[in-house]
């Protein structure tokens, strides 16, 4: 029996689910976006699935590891958990044109917005209904990739992440 579909809201991470104060990747440096953690609960007690796709150059820039951002992601479930909210998957990614790592460096990453690599691999590991579904990010690059993936977009130019989505959910 297959598990029937689900609008999905895709959340790009930095300057939507978090303040984006470049290349964050220690907790203490983490702050959630007014009304994020709500913004999550919400969708979560709708019925959506909850993913974030994230770009993550700093990992191939040498600025942070993988496991860096794995404990940051960890704090940020804990956190959001406390809040009655959960996030159902992450997916990140490391590759960069210009990495200084070499094993991050790609020309053209397919996972790396405004390429739909992301968002196209949760759809096929999740049951999600993409006709109801949508990307939020505050980039031209996560409305891209949105387009792309076939999921309509939403530019979040900051203030509170509930009361931009609170229509969108309901």
């Amino acid at each position: 029996m297959t598990e029937p579909l689900r609008p999905t809201l895709f959340l790009d991470r930095d300057g939507v689910l978090n303040e984006d104060l470049g290349y964050v990747s220690r907790w203490e440096d983490f702050r959630f976006t007014p009304g994020a953690a709500r913004a999550v609960r919400e969708a979560n007690r709708s019925g959506w699935l909850v993913i974030v796709a994230t770009n993550q150059s700093g990992i191939g820039r040498g600025y942070y590891s993988e496991a860096d951002m794995q404990a940051l992601h960890a704090r940020m479930a804990e956190a959001l958990a406390a809040e009655g909210a959960r996030i159902d998957a992450i997916y990140h990614c490391p590759h960069h044109p210009e990495a200084t790592v070499e094993a991050y460096r790609h020309p053209d990453p397919p996972l790396r917005k405004p390429n739909p690599g992301m968002l196209l691999q949760a759809i096929a590991e999740w049951p999600v209904d993409v006709a109801r579904s949508l990307m939020v990010g505050d980039k031209e690059a996560d409305m891209e990739a949105a387009r792309r993936a076939g999921v309509r977009g939403l530019k979040f130019s900051g203030g509170d992440l509930w009361e931009f989505l609170k229509d969108e959910i309901r």
